[in-house]
C-alpha cells in the first residue's frame, strides 16, 4: 500500500470525528508528518481537544497524553523527576509526560513562562536536560498546544522563542449550522472518538515522515521560500521578522502537504496556501502597525502577491 493511501486513511479517520474542517485537519496532520509542532489557538468548544484525542487515537500504537497547564504547573511535571528509592538508597528517575508520541498541551498560556519554557529544548532539539543529563525524545514526539485568544485573566502570553518552535498557528473557527447539527447527532449517544478506530500505525507515520522528506522540492522553490521569509526583515510594520526557521518548516510542511495529495513533488501553490500558517504566527508588529489595523497574516498575505512565482 502507498504512502498516499496511508496518508488518506489518516486524513479521511480524523475528519470522521473533527467535522467541517477538512482543511485544518489536513494541515495539521501536515504538521505531524514534517515533525513539527502546531499551536491551535481559537475559541472555547470549537475542537482543539477533539482534534488532538482524534490524530492520537487514529495512530495505532501511539503513546498520547496530555498537560492541562495550569499557574501552579512546575517543569518537572512536564520533564519528569528523580525519586529515592527506599529500599535501593538509589534516585529512579521517572519520565514526565514529554516522554510520548503525541503530547496534547492544553491551554498552554495559563502556566508560568519557566514551565512554558521547558518545552522549548524539546520541541527545539527532540531532547530534554533533566538535573544534567540528557534524554532524547525518540518517536513521533507531536506536540499539540492549545490555547483561548480572548482570555487574559490568569493567562502568559507565549514568548517569541517559544512561538518560533512551533511549526504552524492554525484556527479551527466555526462550523456551519448543517456540521453543527451532524455534530449533535454524531454525540447523541457516545463521542465519536470512542468509536473511532485506527487508521494506521505508528510505523507507518513513520514512514509518511520518511517519504515527506524525498518529496522535490526544486532550488527554485527554494530561494522562493527564502524571498518569501527574508521579505519580513526590514518591513516597515514588522518589528521582529520570521527567522530561518520559518523557511526550513515552510519547505517541511509544503513537502508534507504534497505527501497528502499525492504528488511527487511541491508547487508554489502548495508553498502560498500554507505560508501564513507557519509565519505570521513568528512576526511581532511594530507598535505604529498594531494601532493601524494591521495584521501578521494580511502582510503575509500582500508578501505572497508581491513576490514573483518561479516558472
Amino acid at each position: 500500500m502507498s504512502v498516499s493511501d496511508t496518508a488518506a486513511r489518516l486524513e479521511s479517520a480524523v475528519s470522521s470525528v473533527v467535522r467541517g474542517q477538512p482543511d485544518v485537519v489536513r494541515r495539521v496532520l501536515a504538521c505531524m508528518i514534517s515533525g513539527g509542532h502546531v499551536l491551535l489557538e481559537d475559541f472555547p468548544g470549537t475542537g482543539k481537544t477533539t482534534l488532538a484525542k482524534a490524530i492520537a487515537k487514529a495512530i495505532h500504537g501511539a503513546v498520547f497524553k496530555r498537560v492541562q497547564f495550569t499557574p501552579d504547573l512546575l517543569p518537572s511535571d512536564i520533564l519528569g523527576i528523580s525519586v529515592l528509592d527506599p529500599r535501593t538508597q538509589e534516585f529512579r528517575f521517572h519520565p514526565g509526560p514529554v516522554f510520548t508520541d503525541i503530547l496534547l498541551a492544553d491551554e498552554i498560556n495559563r502556566a508560568s513562562p519557566r514551565t512554558q519554557s521547558a518545552l522549548l529544548e524539546a520541541m527545539g532539539e527532540r531532547q530534554a536536560t533533566i538535573e544534567g543529563s540528557r534524554h532524547d525524545l525518540d518517536g513521533l514526539f507531536f506536540v499539540i498546544a492549545t490555547q483561548n485568544p480572548v482570555e487574559f485573566r490568569g493567562t502568559y502570553p507565549l514568548p517569541e522563542a517559544q512561538m518560533d518552535r512551533f511549526t504552524m498557528q492554525c484556527t479551527l473557527g466555526y462550523v456551519s449550522p448543517a456540521e453543527e447539527v451532524a455534530i449533535l447527532s454524531d454525540q447523541a449517544e457516545s463521542h465519536p472518538v470512542d468509536r473511532l478506530e485506527s487508521a494506521a500505525s505508528r510505523e507507518e507515520i513513520l514512514e509518511l515522515m520518511a517519504a515527506a522528506r524525498k518529496v522535490r522540492f526544486s532550488e527554485e522553490l527554494r530561494h522562493y521560500v527564502v524571498a518569501l521569509v527574508g521579505a519580513t526583515r526590514g518591513h516597515p510594520q514588522i518589528q521582529l521578522a520570521a527567522s530561518p526557521r520559518a523557511s526550513l518548516s515552510l519547505m517541511k510542511v509544503s513537502q508534507a502537504m504534497a505527501v497528502f495529495q499525492g504528488d511527487e513533488f511541491v508547487s508554489p501553490e502548495l508553498i502560498q496556501s500554507v505560508a501564513a500558517d507557519v509565519i505570521a504566527h513568528r512576526i511581532v508588529l511594530a507598535p505604529e502597525a498594531k494601532y493601524s489595523g494591521a495584521s501578521a497574516r494580511r502582510i503575509v498575505a500582500d508578501l505572497i502577491e508581491s513576490i514573483p512565482v518561479p516558472v
